[in-house]
């Protein structure tokens, strides 16, 4: 099918018309925490499917690899191009922001992958779950490293937030959801499998397209959001996606992955965080207003991503992985 035939893809983009004629269509908050926590555990429940089917070897350890690498590249190269054009505070939040991942577009690229039957490992939702919070490390670490370099704050209260953040993180509903979730699948195989593919798969692509309906008004929201800041900001959001996109595929090409595997690695690398993320700038950069990097990841990046970048790079991998 075509993305752009893709129900959930055409509701996304119907969400974005409605916001942008300023609808009051709204979905309420509890039902949209709702939709999010669905589409993990049962992203979660095939991933553990998957595994406990094709086990553990070289091409998952790769993986994870690539994933964990990207994850610390992406925000260290964003961060040190954006501070020459971004005060210190504005592009380690910017670089944080990007380095880490969007479950919904990976999502959304892995219902893509299953219409096209192009095969990808169960073990790619773990690389997404490991890709989330090396960029909130980076973050917290440069918040500290800049304002003592300002004076602002003393180094001996660095490690005490670090730690209260990072524990926020690693214990956050969501990503313990899906790892456990993805453990529950790998410990009940097939059996369960059978039992909850109504619950796992059915009602996917029906609860993805009501997500992204909301997500499309949302976007729409914060896109203006963007109003008078530096060029660079925009330039950023367009073009660093598709930069990181290329070198994870260079990274998949040189360890060999499979195509549907490197597909997954390109979103994933191309994505931007918009809550996870965002949750610890609120309190990690009280300095930075969330109108920058909310407003370049959900009102620029994830629509980019969602409607354009997911055929781009499917076709580039394709083009390029036999």
């Amino acid at each position: 099918m075509n993305i752009f035939l893709d129900p959930a893809v055409l509701f996304f983009i119907f969400g974005l018309l409605a916001g942008f004629a300023r609808s009051n269509l709204e979905i309420p908050p509890a039902i949209s925490r709702f939709l999010s926590l669905y589409l993990l555990m049962a992203l979660g429940l095939k991933g553990g499917f998957a595994l406990y089917e094709s086990g553990v070897n070289s091409e998952v350890f790769l993986s994870l690899v690539a994933a964990i690498f990207l994850a610390i590249l992406v925000p260290v190269m964003g961060y040190y191009m954006l501070s020459q054009k971004l005060k210190p505070l504005d592009a380690a939040a910017v670089a944080a922001t990007y380095g880490s991942i969007s479950a919904v577009t990976f999502i959304t690229a892995s219902q893509s992958l299953d219409q096209s039957s192009i095969h990808y490992g169960g073990h790619m939702a773990t690389a997404m779950a490991l890709m989330e919070s090396p960029a909130i490390i980076f973050a917290i670490i440069m918040a500290n490293r800049i304002r003592a370099k300002e004076q602002q704050i003393s180094t001996n209260s660095s490690s005490i937030k670090i730690s209260k953040i990072l524990h926020e993180s690693f214990t956050d509903g969501g990503q313990l959801l899906l790892i456990g979730s993805m453990a529950i699948g790998i410990l009940s195989g097939d059996v369960a499998h059978k039992v909850l593919a109504p619950f796992s798969i059915d009602l996917f692509k029906g609860l993805l397209s009501f997500f992204l309906l909301d997500m499309g008004l949302i976007a729409a929201r914060n896109i203006s959001q963007l109003k008078n800041k530096p060029i660079i900001i925009y330039v950023y959001a367009f073009i660093a996606p598709i930069v990181h996109a290329l070198i994870a595929l260079l990274i998949a090409k040189l360890l060999g992955l499979e195509l549907g595997n490197a597909i997954l690695l390109m979103v994933l690398a191309a994505s931007a965080s918009y809550i996870a993320v965002p949750a610890v700038l609120k309190e990690a950069f009280p300095e930075v207003s969330p109108a920058l990097y909310m407003g370049m990841s959900l009102g620029i990046t994830f629509p980019l991503n969602i409607i354009f970048g997911i055929p781009l790079y499917t076709f580039i991998a394709q083009s390029i992985i036999k």
